[in-house]
């Protein structure tokens, strides 16, 4: 086939990215994309043989910096040279060391344990939701939940997420190849945020390097020893902060927002697991499946290898389109539907390997305990019109999500 949806930045893609993988995964799922210059693996077993691979490489910002004819001041330039260092983009040993650090970090905050602290903060929104007549439930609960919870486990006020999220919007319409209509100031802008990013959480480490709490960023400071130089610097820590707050609630926003989406539009669904707590991270886990906050993860080729034939070559990028291979029939039963029943933990909405998401726990107590609260207090809850999703290649990110339901302002049930 000549005709290949092989450009994931066209509106039908974007509108439905399941519908283009599917064809791609079925007629050609390692195909190169002359678009994005890029080989898309859409087949299950591809992904995640993939995600072991030694020849695939995580290291991808600094070879697209070197193979770019721009000036070293160039806003786009400047920008990925600010997150060349995160640990998202490093791989071993770099990546080790900075995962280790951080893991520790993380476990010390007792993800398990911040569940009464998350159910809190959702009622709470919640109420704030029904007592103004709340209509985009984006704005209301999905983005605001994971932003305040980030905030707090970096020890920064609660009320600076508004920063946060104009920061982190101009970041993602470059992060996550935008695309379409983007605005064509976007590196511009997004430089201009990852400045103010970097300077307010440098302040914010050197606070708590005097004033040690019991926030995420203390525990990393005092993680190690930096005089045996298995410490963070101040620059390594403000690219933590910087990818975990990103990182932290651009997905988990979307996860919330995607999951109401699927779990409203068959009523009988909805109220199935409104009526069944037990049912909740089930939903959840099909949710990610089927309409997971990533669509593609990049790496860079660094070595030759073949792949069902085709030879990938060093210096290539591969797209492993995580919503193609999450409903691979060769992997799934009746993969475009949501079983309650299907085995937990099969998905790789969150990745796997040294590079899966090490905030997968936190995301999922949050959207679970999201998604459980809004269909229990939310009664009859149905998402009002199509959706309308950010132009990107990696994200699938509602813009808005806007709702109507029969509940009541008063009470929590």
């Amino acid at each position: 086939m000549n005709d290949l949806p092989d450009d994931l930045l066209t509106p039908e893609a974007v509108a439905d990215p399941d519908g283009a993988a599917a064809v791609l995964r079925a007629h050609d799922p390692v195909h190169w994309s002359p678009t994005h210059r890029a080989w898309l693996v859409t087949r299950f077993d591809d992904v995640v043989a993939a995600f072991k691979n030694p020849a695939l490489s995580s290291d991808r910002v600094r070879p697209l910096m070197s193979a770019r004819d721009k000036p070293s001041g160039d806003a786009s330039q400047k920008m990925l040279g600010l997150i060349s260092e995160w640990m998202v983009v490093t791989d071993p040993p770099a990546h080790t060391r900075l995962r280790r650090l951080a893991g520790a970090a993380f476990k010390q905050q007792q993800i398990a344990a911040m569940e009464e602290r998350i159910q809190t903060l959702v009622d709470d929104l919640v109420d704030t939701f029904l007592a103004e007549g709340g209509t985009d439930l984006v704005a209301g609960v999905a983005y605001p939940l994971p932003a305040i919870v980030i905030a707090e486990m970096l020890g920064a006020p609660p009320e600076d997420r508004d920063r946060f999220r104009s920061w982190s919007d101009e970041l993602a319409l470059v992060a996550f190849g935008a695309g379409g209509d983007a605005r064509p100031d976007r590196h511009e802008r997004a430089l201009r945020g990852l400045e103010e990013m970097a300077e307010y959480f440098r302040a914010l480490v050197a606070h708590r390097r005097r004033a040690p709490g019991g926030d995420m960023l203390s525990a990393m400071i005092s993680g190690d020893d930096p005089s045996d130089g298995s410490g963070l610097s101040d620059d390594e820590l403000v690219g933590m902060c910087a990818l975990l707050l990103f990182a932290g609630h651009e997905t988990t926003t979307n996860a919330i927002a995607n999951a109401v989406r699927l779990l409203t539009a068959d009523p009988a669904l909805r109220d199935r697991v409104r009526d069944d707590p037990a049912l909740v991270a089930p939903a959840v886990e099909e949710a990610l499946r089927l309409v997971g906050p990533i669509k593609v993860l990049v790496r860079w080729v660094i070595e030759d290898h073949e792949l069902r034939g085709r030879t990938i070559r060093a210096g290539e990028r591969v797209y492993l389109v995580l919503c193609g291979a999450n409903r691979d029939p060769e992997r799934f039963a009746d993969p475009d539907t949501v079983d309650l029943a299907r085995s937990r933990a099969t998905h790789i909405a969150f990745g796997r390997g040294v590079h899966a998401c090490i905030g997968a726990q936190l995301a999922r107590i949050e959207t679970r305990i999201a998604v459980g609260t809004l269909l229990r207090r939310l009664p009859g809850l149905r998402v009002e019109g199509e959706p309308e999703y950010l132009p990107t290649i990696a994200s699938r990110a509602q813009t808005s999500l806007p709702v109507v339901h029969d509940g009541v302002t008063a009470g929590r049930p």
